[in-house]
């Protein structure tokens, strides 16, 4: 039996877990950064204010959206010839 076709449904489920990862952390950097800062620029009643711990909190779920980002690009390097 050949190796290609495992080789091949190694690398396609390796594409789905980047894939699903990646997705996690776009999810990540809109909770974080781009929903905050949203809110805030449309005058949102419940939007939070301009503070540190705003910005640190934004920070956190950007960094976290970051590192899951890298770990889905690391998933796709395990892809076989």
């Amino acid at each position: 039996m050949s190796k290609e076709p495992l080789n091949q449904i190694h690398n396609e489920q390796t594409k789905l877990l980047a894939t699903g990862l990646n997705n996690v952390a776009v999810a990540f950097v809109v909770i974080g950064g781009v929903t905050p800062v949203t809110a805030m620029s449309f005058g949102v009643a419940s939007a939070p204010s301009v503070s540190v711990g705003t910005v640190a909190f934004a920070a956190v779920w950007l960094c976290t959206g970051l590192v899951v980002h890298w770990a889905a690009r690391k998933a796709l390097r395990s892809s076989k010839p």
